[in-house]
């Protein structure tokens, strides 16, 4: 682990300096440190990790690009959290959906596409139906 350590931190010191010559600047407030194995057994768990002299916080998940990942690699927690987000939807469209009031089948389906559909963002991007 200790080496684990090494390599990092002498990495980022490269980094820094790179950075530095450039006049670029990484808040080391916003950068933590994950270890990411699926190892059963134990490991030293916490890491001494540096970005410009100071240590950088080390979590057990991190949102990267709208994919929370854990640790193990599990994905447990995103899938939880985009449940949740889907439950909510299906729940006040259930709610918007009566036969004799509330929203029509358009309107509906304009907001169930919107909610679900991957897909329904390039059309909206490109202006077309795929």
């Amino acid at each position: 682990m200790r080496e684990l350590e090494n390599i990092a931190n002498t990495e980022l010191k490269k980094i820094s300096m790179w950075a530095r010559e450039n006049k670029v600047r990484f808040n080391d407030k916003k950068s933590k440190t994950m270890l990411m194995t699926r190892r059963k057994r134990k490991e030293r768990e916490d890491l001494e990790v540096y970005l410009n002299n100071k240590p950088l916080r080390q979590v057990k998940t991190m949102k990267y690009l709208g994919i929370i990942i854990d640790s193990k690699l599990t994905f447990r927690e995103h899938i939880t959290q985009a449940t949740e987000k889907c439950r909510k939807i299906i729940f006040a469209l259930s709610k918007s959906a009566k036969l004799n009031w509330g929203l029509g089948h358009k309107a509906l389906k304009t907001l169930y596409t919107g909610g679900f559909s991957r897909s329904s963002y390039t059309e909206h991007r490109s202006g077309r139906k795929q």
